[in-house]
């Protein structure tokens, strides 16, 4: 199939517009296999090749798993390709019987649309019922504890058909495609501790364990036939233009950003020195990330929209990207002459529906995203090029997605994405971060792509931002607490297969937090 030596499978059914052939080849993949991860560059028609399943009658019903901006814009991609099947959006968490609402008219779907923000109250109810099961943003699978995970490995479990769609299967760490995969194609990695065993290094499985070589990993995959990717190139439909990724220093109003982070070095001390409650330390994390970014953010606020207004006078429409409220009520306020609208996290998908609509066919000349809204949003390549982040987002993937919003089949011209960054506050750590993370993703998506050089992935980002900090303000660095590895005595305590770190010399003992023993270290 991938050689293109075998012919394109037999459809009795007629598409109402034509496919494209790595599209079609695709969904042969999908149908031949049952389980298949397409990891296309954005913009190349994911939903498309999604679609061309759906022509086999053996895979129906279909579900549709998708972010909550998007379940309209599958029903209306799927009514301009196969009209004849019937789709229906799922409204509520609560489930119900789609047949007996008013929109079917008694009739069962054969597409059954449920956004990820209702899927945790239908895994019950469609569990064996769906032939085919698509995950759009696939990556929104990448982290176990959620209750939409265990949703979508039951749903899953009991189809025939299970195919993932994102340009961005990992955001932070290689072993987030493990969790992803687990749910579309169960054991083929091997298990968790196997999985990290031969893939991950020496630290062993977890969430966040980093792909010793992903380029390997990447290529494992793609032999298996559980990962297809092509990029604008290998398929020869290049863009007009490309993407001009261009870092631009803003000044920062020190007076807001000092005012704004406060007590922020005690929480910098705390984090460094490691001294205290794990939890504590945890939440001490949270605390400084917050408020470092937030504050970074509004102290930036001002000089971001004054160079949105001067790329204004020579483009016509832009889209912002942000994360605070408090940062887009200035931006909002500073660019009230180009009719701003809103797509963020706060708006409901009717009002993003309207905001869309008002970009692309009204007067709106800027269109305030958030950096984690709007994946997979279609249409606004045909009115605009240009891309401002004047917040920032610890991943990596996240801004290739927000890039690629307008990097899609449709753009005729070159796109530039502006990083507006401060020489203050989170931005200088953050900027640096993001250019070691890029390591652990791009090879998973591209096996081909060179590795320049390996390096570890740096998992104590919020330390590092904590560090940086104390310095700027002329604060000692303090020594962290010295950890050893430990286990628990006790033979029926969970912890003895899990050597936990904990302060203390060589020799020394704590008590083991699981069941109150003795843990020695080494």
């Amino acid at each position: 199939i991938l050689s293109g030596t075998a012919p394109h499978l037999d459809y009795v059914v007629e598409l109402a517009r034509p496919a494209r052939d790595y599209q079609l080849v695709a969904a042969d993949l999908a149908l031949t296999t049952g389980r298949l991860l397409l990891t296309d560059d954005l913009g190349l028609g994911k939903t498309m090749s999604g679609l061309l399943l759906l022509r086999e009658p053996r895979a129906l019903p279909a579900l549709v798993v998708c972010p909550t901006h998007l379940p309209q814009q599958w029903a209306d991609e799927l009514a301009l390709t196969l009209p004849f099947l019937r789709p229906h959006i799922v409204r509520t968490l609560e489930p119900y019987d789609p047949a007996g609402h008013r929109s079917m008219h008694g009739h069962d779907p054969d597409v059954l649309i449920v956004p990820y923000s209702k899927l945790r109250g239908w895994g019950d109810a469609l569990a064996g019922r769906m032939r085919t099961v698509i995950f759009d943003e696939a990556q929104e699978l990448r982290r176990t504890e959620s209750a939409k995970y265990t949703a979508a490995a039951i749903v899953a479990d009991g189809a025939q058909f299970r195919v993932g769609l994102t340009a961005t299967p990992i955001y932070n760490y290689g072993g987030e495609i493990y969790n992803v995969m687990s749910v579309i194609a169960p054991d083929a990695l091997g298990g968790k501790q196997e999985f990290g065993r031969e893939w991950c290094d020496n630290e062993g499985w977890s969430d966040k364990a980093s792909v010793a070589d992903p380029a390997a990993l990447g290529t494992h995959l793609r032999e298996q036939g559980l990962m297809l990717r092509r990029t604008t190139k290998e398929v020869r439909r290049e863009l007009p233009g490309d993407v001009q990724r261009v870092p631009h220093p803003v000044e920062t109003d020190q007076e807001v950003l000092d005012r704004l982070s406060g007590d922020a070095s005690a929480l910098a001390e705390l984090i460094v020195s490691r001294r205290g409650d794990p939890r504590d330390l945890f939440q001490a994390s949270g605390d400084l990330d917050w408020k470092m970014r937030h504050a970074t953010g509004v102290a930036k606020a001002a000089y971001v929209a004054e160079f949105v207004k001067l790329l204004l006078e020579s483009e016509e429409k832009i889209v912002l990207f942000g994360w605070h409220r408090e940062v887009y009520d200035i931006w909002q306020k500073r660019l009230m002459d180009y009719d701003p609208v809103l797509y963020t996290g706060t708006e409901n998908a009717l009002q993003k529906q309207r905001s869309r609509g008002a970009f692309v066919n009204g007067d709106s000349r800027v269109l305030m995203m958030s950096l984690r809204s709007g994946a997979g949003l279609d249409g606004l390549q045909h009115v605009c090029r240009v891309a401002v982040f004047g917040e920032l987002d610890w991943s990596p993937g996240m801004h290739d997605q927000c890039i690629g919003r307008l990097y899609r089949d449709g753009q005729e011209d070159s796109v530039l994405a502006y990083f507006l960054l401060s020489d203050q506050g989170a931005d200088p750590v953050m900027a640096e971060v993001l250019n070691l993370k890029r390591m652990q993703s791009e090879p998973l998506r591209d096996p081909d792509a060179p590795i320049v050089e390996q390096q570890q992935v740096d998992e104590h980002r919020v330390r590092r931002l904590a560090e940086d900090l104390l310095r700027r303000r002329g604060r000692a660095v303090p020594q962290p607490v010295q950890h050893r590895e430990a286990k628990c005595v006790n033979p029926s305590c969970p912890a003895v297969e899990t050597p936990v770190a904990l302060p203390g010399e060589a020799g020394s003992v704590n008590l083991c937090r699981s069941c109150g023993r003795v843990m020695v270290r080494a």
